[in-house]
């Protein structure tokens, strides 16, 4: 093989770099659109298989319908076994039941029709149309319609499929392409209808829709592993000699190894100096801008637009690494390498944004430790992690930070009030501190140092728990504030009384 110029071998790494976090984002997009299609195929299988009466009807949970006036109409059924484009096999729907028992001593009617034939009977009656069902209650919601009494229902010619009489009744209908109408009425015609309500279906497609959901489901897991494979060997350094011939630049043009330049960083090494086995730093500007925090947010749109496919991709290869290190002990490094990368960026999009506000340098669009940026992230690569540990770190372990760490960032608060729910977002302590800061900054021109330094130590708090909870680090983070911007020239602390060591692991990094 002939020998590549330093530059062209350089590009080449870079196109292979982008082109594999190309392809672990598609294949995360399409491990979540498998995941839900095996999702709901299973469902739908599980429902299949398992919720059927002996007669094999899928059937509702009764629902207590009652009106005072004449009937209690369905209008708007909408059969479409015709639709353009689309052929239904007769029958392929199964059959309807409707089962209702009577709340008084009335016999009932039950009635099928077409729409046009029951709106033209029930033209002039009172009667209660049903739209739907509303609140967490699932009650009926109906609409009220002025008028007199009906004719006797039972006498009418133009019904599909009717029933009546004392007790419970139970109509079977056969659905065919149409809009039709369910009626309830008392069998005279007389007002006031109560009843008990519940309507199943045989649903003999159901069977192969699950059985087809959950194939394409397997078929997109397939495809999503053989991207997500090969996004991951593609950002796997290679090593020089085996698959191309590298050609050290002469001496006098030495080029040091730099993120600016391609090169792999190093890896990264045990921080020295620090409390927990991630370092986050970083260096506050001296004459920060007094203006440019209020237009950040639109400045940072295209990063988090990036971050939000990102992000997706770290889950669903944090699952992948769950498995491997349940199984194997050994978290991926490749996938370890993506998961602190993007960490990494959104460190300086939050050290640059409203998580801070420490800078006015715009982040770069990189995984790499750019050492000429004032934020900076490393976590060292653990050679083995607990088995166990895995297990409950995220669900468990974790739940007293995730307690701090709503209080720290903020989101949304929930109520609940009777059959109402409601929902009031709320401030989290950093973005008080840090809009403090901005208005300092808006009328002196400085920011406050002290609110930076704490800014800072609730920060760490937040990535160092976002660490633990990607199974980056099996060491249990600490209930401590190591507060300012530099990590290892022994910043200040504030230190919170920690609970007992999880499962009986000891801190490897002191509290």
């Amino acid at each position: 093989m002939s020998a590549q110029p330093y530059g062209a071998t350089t590009k080449r790494a870079r196109g292979s770099h982008a082109g594999g976090i190309a392809l672990i984002i598609l294949g995360s997009i399409v491990a979540l659109i498998a995941l839900g299609l095996l999702a709901g195929g299973g469902v739908l299988m599980w429902s299949d298989r398992t919720q059927r009466d002996t007669a094999g009807y899928l059937t509702s949970p009764s629902t207590h319908l009652v009106t005072s006036s004449y009937a209690i109409a369905a209008t708007d059924l909408n059969v479409a076994t015709d639709a353009p484009g689309w052929h239904v096999p007769t029958g392929a729907l199964g059959s309807v039941r409707v089962v209702a028992t009577a709340a008084s001593a009335s016999p009932l009617f039950i009635g099928i029709a077409p729409s046009t034939d029951v709106q033209q009977y029930l033209d002039g009656v009172a009667y209660d149309q049903l739209q739907g069902f509303v609140g967490t209650s699932g009650g009926p919601n109906y609409l009220l319609h002025g008028g007199g009494a009906p004719a006797s229902p039972a006498s009418q010619t133009f019904w599909q499929a009717q029933v009546s009489g004392s007790g419970t009744q139970s109509l079977t209908w056969n659905p065919a392409s149409g809009h039709w109408a369910v009626v309830l009425m008392n069998a005279d015609g007389s007002q006031t209808v109560a009843a008990d309500v519940s309507v199943g279906a045989t649903a003999p497609f159901l069977f192969p829709l699950a059985l087809g959901v959950l194939i394409g489901g397997g078929v997109a897991l397939l495809v999503a592993v053989a991207l997500l494979f090969g996004g991951l060997s593609m950002l796997r350094p290679r090593e020089p000699g085996r698959s191309q011939t590298w050609v050290a630049p002469p001496p006098s043009a030495a080029i040091p190894p730099s993120p600016s330049f391609g090169a792999a960083p190093p890896p990264p090494v045990a921080p020295t100096g620090v409390s927990y086995p991630l370092r986050i730093e970083g260096r506050l500007d001296a004459m920060p801008s007094r203006w440019l925090w209020l237009v950040k947010w639109i400045l940072l749109i295209p990063h988090y637009v990036v971050l939000a496919f990102l992000f997706m991709a770290a889950l669903v290869l944090t699952v992948i690494a769950f498995f491997a290190v349940l199984f194997t002990g050994r978290y991926p490094r490749s996938i370890f390498d993506f998961n602190v990368g993007v960490l990494r960026w959104w460190w300086r999009v939050s050290f640059y944004g409203y998580s801070a506000l420490g800078t006015d340098h715009y982040p770069p669009f990189t995984f790499d430790a750019a050492a000429e940026y004032p934020a900076t992230l490393e976590i060292p690569y653990p050679e083995r992690l607990s088995r166990g540990l895995v297990l409950v770190k995220w669900w468990l372990l974790a739940i007293p930070h995730y307690l701090v760490v709503a209080v720290l960032v903020g989101g949304t608060a929930l109520a609940v009030h009777g059959a109402s729910t409601y929902a009031a977002p709320y401030t989290g302590l950093i973005t008080v501190l840090v809009l403090v800061a901005a208005l300092a900054v808006l009328f002196t021109g400085r920011y406050p140092r002290g609110i930076f330094d704490l800014v800072m130590g609730l920060n760490r708090w937040v990535f160092r728990v976002l660490a633990y909870v990607l199974l980056l680090r099996d060491e249990y983070p600490p209930f401590r504030l190591d507060l300012g911007g530099d990590e290892t020239t022994g910043a200040a602390s504030v230190v919170v009384p920690a609970p007992p060591s999880p499962l009986g692991q000891p801190h490897r990094h002191g509290i």
